[in-house]
């Protein structure tokens, strides 16, 4: 079990250190949960009273937040603690799940695909015609690479992703399980006799940079012709649905339940939060952020915050909905 001095974690996350205590630090707990060898965190003065109730030793605390420790009880001081809760729990993280190098004897490798040096591959995975993986790349059981794939070196792919044929993955990638990258994009126009559909072909690929993480459930579908783009840096959360042809700059982030239609454009440093939908062909320039369930039906510039169905500028949307609130009780 791994255990650390106060001084220890204190000299990890670069804060103040306010008070003592004796007890090793075994792990990190919410604060009414944890025991007295555990380290909790206060971001806000309204955990304070939990803190005064709580049996942890050690506490990170905004240093903005006047406290102090009771007997044989710490506080390490931080300007940021969502940061200095990010490099502790690195610090506690438990090791991944065994994965040996080499490829297992129940995996299917194509003998053409061009296998990196220390690669993984777990029980129940394909590697189809003409793959190509990256040195130290690791792929847990039952993922499936189809053909003429590029995977780049150091990424991990979690049990039961797929990615289809052609499809480009960058280097210091994240899979989480049952990803789907490079299906099909949703595609369809009325039959010649006005009787059916018929399918749109999607001949085009995925192209995904470095250090893209990607969450479970959440699908990336291939371009009508072209390519579908993640800029380096990405991070996609679970069950994210991004459309074909759609492209995405550096470091944009998308929450749970969001959706892009096709050939949505977002620059850098983009936020979608939860349940945001965004209609085809809009353009979201860098830096702008789309608060929760809002709904995006045209174009947005750089930098602005967005909200509500259909969204407006943040600050005008609240205004809207004051003025809705009063006529209401009127």
């Amino acid at each position: 079990m791994k255990s650390f001095l106060v001084e220890e974690l204190n000299e990890v996350v670069g804060g103040v250190l306010v008070g003592n205590t004796t007890q090793k630090v075994v792990g990190i707990e919410q604060m009414e949960l944890a025991d007295s060898n555990h380290l909790a965190f206060i971001g806000h003065k309204k955990y304070l009273s939990l803190w005064e109730k709580s049996k942890a030793c050690v506490a990170i605390i905004n240093e903005e937040l006047k406290f102090e420790p009771d007997a044989d009880r710490a506080l390490i001081k931080v300007k940021n603690v969502d940061l200095s809760m990010a490099k502790l729990l690195e610090l506690f993280k438990p090791d991944a799940p065994l994965l040996e190098e080499g490829i297992h004897s129940c995996a299917v490798v194509h003998s053409t695909a061009k296998i990196g040096k220390a690669v993984s591959v777990g029980a129940g995975c394909y590697i189809g015609k003409d793959v190509v993986v990256g040195d130290r790349v690791k792929l847990y059981p039952n993922v499936t690479v189809l053909d003429e794939v590029c995977i780049g070196s150091e990424t991990v792919i979690w049990p039961g992703t797929v990615i289809r044929e052609r499809c480009q993955v960058g280097s210091d990638c994240l899979f989480h399980p049952n990803v789907s990258i490079g299906a099909d994009g949703f595609g369809f126009c009325p039959s010649s006799d006005g009787k059916g559909l018929m399918k749109i072909p999607h001949i085009g690929n995925v192209v995904i940079g470095n250090g893209v993480e990607i969450g479970s459930g959440s699908c990336v579908d291939r371009a009508k012709f072209s390519s579908t783009i993640l800029g380096d840096g990405c991070k996609i959360d679970n069950l994210v649905q991004i459309a074909h042809n759609c492209k995405l700059g550096r470091c944009c982030i998308l929450a749970g339940n969001s959706g892009l239609a096709g050939s949505v454009t977002l620059g850098d440093g983009v936020v979608i939060a939860g349940s945001v939908s965004v209609k085809d062909h809009v353009a979201i320039g860098s830096g702008a952020v789309i608060a929760g369930a809002s709904v995006v039906i045209s174009d947005v510039p750089a930098g602005k915050k967005m909200l509500g169905y259909p969204a407006l500028e943040y600050q005008d949307a609240l205004k809207s909905w004051a003025i809705m609130r009063k006529s209401i009780r009127n």
